[in-house]
């Protein structure tokens, strides 16, 4: 495993009058941002902010497309035929790069949302589309997809550079998929017993299931969610964490 990691964090996710997260600080502690592009959460004004924020901190931007669902903040299913998913994620991704090239920055990845990224993990159909959309859309944008998942073998094979993504906050299945959110245990709660989490998983380029079950992976990038109430102070002590142990950090584009 190298000793170059990444540690992201889903932003942006704030919409008109309502705010989420503390966007300002995450982006003081982290490598790469994940900014919603309006389906889920986000809108124009707070991608143009949230992109503002990135450049002044030297953060690399990608994309966080999900499923249209402001209500459900993008965690509820939708079968949406493939082509007009392609559409719909093509059509979020150039949102994003839109508000970045306005403000000489490009878009480097893109990471799916939520439960589209949910069940592009575990349906490789899925998986094919959101691939396929990133491809036809820039063949060089970076695809951070959740370690020991279909979306890995899918970007692969188009093509596509891959990072492979871990969660500091979110427990694991044995299959490797994330405890739903809907049953217990789901979340690793605290900074403490986040960076342990991570901690496990990265010295054993592996990630460890709620049964204790081992699934070998290359964790490369690390994702603290934004929306958490203690994402700030768990961000901080991962970055402190990893730099005492050694490792490097980088955004995104600087792993592939």
């Amino acid at each position: 495993m190298s000793q170059l990691l990444n540690l992201n964090s889903d932003l942006g996710e704030s919409f008109g009058a309502w705010t989420m997260g503390g966007d300002q600080a995450m982006l003081s502690i982290v490598n790469s941002a994940n900014v919603a592009c309006g389906f889920h959460a986000g809108d124009p004004l707070v991608m143009m902010g949230t992109v503002a924020l990135a450049k002044a901190n030297g953060v690399s931007l990608g994309a966080h497309p999900g499923f249209p669902d402001l209500q459900g903040f993008g965690r509820r299913r939708m079968d949406i035929p493939l082509p007009e998913l392609e559409a719909m994620l093509i059509y979020q991704i150039g949102a994003l790069d839109a508000c970045a090239r306005a403000q000489g920055l490009r878009v480097t990845h893109v990471k799916p949302h939520g439960a589209l990224s949910n069940i592009a993990c575990a349906e490789r159909k899925v998986a094919d589309a959101v691939a396929r959309a990133v491809h036809r859309l820039d063949p060089m944008l970076v695809l951070l997809a959740p370690a020991a998942s279909q979306l890995i073998y899918a970007g692969r094979d188009q093509g596509l550079p891959v990072v492979e993504e871990i969660f500091a906050d979110r427990a694991y299945l044995d299959d490797g998929n994330l405890v739903p959110r809907s049953q217990p245990g789901a979340m690793v709660h605290g900074a403490q017993q986040s960076l342990e989490h991570v901690m496990r998983m990265v010295e054993e380029s592996a990630l460890i299931s709620i049964t204790g079950k081992r699934i070998p992976v290359n964790p490369q990038s690390i994702c603290v969610h934004g929306d958490n109430a203690d994402a700030v102070a768990t961000a901080l002590a991962i970055r402190e964490g990893l730099l005492k142990a050694g490792y490097s950090l980088a955004t995104i584009p600087e792993l592939v």
